[in-house]
């Protein structure tokens, strides 16, 4: 890291609503045929990375599109930054239209050597809880700094990434299997939704040229929803008390992927699988209250 000694971590705290007109969207996003959540419903699981985006100011964002680092990102200077997974704690599900605090800080910044070189994993604590102190969320997120390089994966033609939005990107194939299609416009109104303006995720040029990309990237928080959000159609009842997800593998716009639910007895797996395997996995735990 960039002068270490002179970076020290603070809390980023903030009270905020639960837009519902931002829930709306992100509903019409996905476009599943599930009611959209409204005000006073409870957020399905993950929604709060949607319906809480966080917006920097443009003289705040690096030439990749992401936040610049030395302020509450630490000082890294490997470019490449990925979303590894993390885990999500759900002590009461908070509800659309309610103001909730929010209190982040970088737990923990640890360098590592890998066969692709250095990699720098950062871990992200964040709680929600209600204005009256009730705990609602608990999260761990991982991020992955690492060298720039060419991927193994095989180049994706453009022409495979420019299809055609036809209606919801989920598409069930059999009682335990969807289709996830992506496309540059899901790609691009999910970084709109969540305020993330890394470039690799609709700029081709960057992604290819730049960052030495195959093809534009899937978001890694996109594929944890598209998991969350089949076991809300898979098991609309069910209610998730603890979430882990984990990114595997990156995900190109316009590749082919399924969608995979495991059920267990008070739990449940999902996977989301790409042409060469586990691109993300979640593991639900269930609430009591659940069959």
């Amino acid at each position: 890291m960039s002068e270490p000694e002179a970076w020290q971590p603070y809390a980023l705290t903030s009270e905020e609503v639960l837009e519902p007109g931002l829930v709306a969207a992100f509903a019409a996003l996905f476009d599943n045929g599930l009611p959209t959540p409204r005000e006073g419903d409870e957020l399905p699981p993950l929604w709060h990375w949607v319906a809480l985006p966080r917006w920097p100011a443009s003289s705040r964002l690096d030439r990749d599109g992401h936040p610049v680092r030395g302020d509450f990102l630490p000082p890294v200077e490997l470019p490449r930054r990925m979303f590894a997974g993390g885990e999500v704690v759900v002590h009461r599900a908070p509800k659309v239209g309610e103001t909730v605090h929010r209190r982040s800080t970088v737990d923990s910044v640890t360098e590592k050597s890998g066969r692709s070189g250095k990699l720098v994993l950062m871990q992200v604590r964040t709680e929600l809880s209600g204005m009256d102190g009730t705990p609602y969320v608990e999260e761990r997120q991982d991020m992955l700094y690492r060298e720039a390089g060419q991927s193994s994966a095989p180049a994706v033609p453009e022409t495979a990434a420019a299809l055609q939005p036809g209606g919801s990107p989920f598409r069930r194939t059999d009682g335990q299997t969807w289709e996830f299609v992506t496309d540059p416009t899901l790609l691009m109104r999910f970084s709109a939704a969540t305020a993330n303006a890394h470039r690799i995720h609709y700029d081709w040029p960057y992604a290819t040229r730049v960052e030495g990309y195959p093809g534009l990237v899937v978001h890694g928080p996109l594929m944890s929803l598209a998991l969350a959000e089949v076991l809300r159609l898979d098991s609309p009842a069910s209610r998730a008390r603890r979430i882990s997800h984990r990114n595997q593998a990156p995900l190109f716009c316009g590749q082919p992927a399924q969608l995979r639910v495991r059920p267990g007895t008070r739990s449940v797996a999902l996977d989301l699988l790409g042409p060469s395997g586990p691109s993300t996995s979640l593991a639900v735990e269930l609430a009591e209250e659940d069959g």
